[in-house]
């Protein structure tokens, strides 16, 4: 227990209980600040992609791509070689 314990101080730098609980109330507080809301905020949005690939279902809509489409290097010139 004690090679533990001061395994756990070399590498982890906790130097007491006080400190410990430091560390500990510091976790918490980043996941309730940081963690938590991003994962509600992560469930909201697929929710509402759902919501919306269902009314688009409901609708008869389909999804239309409207990347621009990647030119030819050969065409623009970027691509040099013989024209032979």
């Amino acid at each position: 227990m004690a090679g533990l314990r001061n395994t756990i101080k070399a590498n982890l730098g906790f130097r007491g209980t006080q400190n410990i609980a430091a560390w500990a109330v510091a976790g918490v507080l980043a996941y309730y600040l940081w963690v938590k809301p991003e994962r509600e905020a992560e469930q909201e949005r697929k929710a509402s992609r759902e919501r919306a690939r269902l009314f688009a279902t409901e609708k008869g809509l389909t999804e239309v791509d409207k990347r621009r489409p990647v030119a030819d290097p050969q065409d623009t010139g970027l691509v040099r070689g013989s024209r032979s």
